[in-house]
Formats: C-alpha cells, structure tokens, sequence
C-alpha cells in the first residue's frame, strides 16, 4: 500500500471514532451537544418562503461528496 492511501484511511478512521465519541457525549443526560438526528432535522426543516433551502443544501452536498470521492 502507499502512504497517501494510509493517510487517508487513516484519515477516514479518525473522522469515523470522532463522530463515534461525539455521538456517545451528546446522548448524556443533560448534555448541551445535539443528536446529530436532531441537528439533520434542524437542517432539513430550514426554508425561505416555501423553498425547502436546507433539503436542498443537503441534495448538494451528497451530490458534491458523490462526485469527488465515489466517482471513477
């Protein structure tokens, strides 16, 4: 294996324990950090008039994600 795909696996591997850590302190009681369900749902229910602007948002950044790291 080369280094830059152990860099990046490594990288992924970080990310992935991050939201890990994160997901379990923000499920304490009492916890001020949110859910990340409760942060999507806020996100999702953002709109400007009747245009679904965080829905939208999100489409983008799938798509975005999409097209740099899983296309070939």
């Amino acid at each position: 294996m080369s280094v830059s795909r152990i860099v990046i696996v490594s990288v992924f591997v970080v990310v992935a324990v991050v939201f890990a850590v994160v997901g379990l302190l923000s499920r304490r009681e009492n916890s001020k950090i949110p859910t990340l369900g409760d942060l999507s749902g806020f996100v999702m229910q953002y709109r400007v008039g009747k245009f679904p602007v965080g829905r939208v948002a999100v489409l983008g950044f799938w798509w975005w994600v999409g097209w740099h790291f899983f296309a070939r």
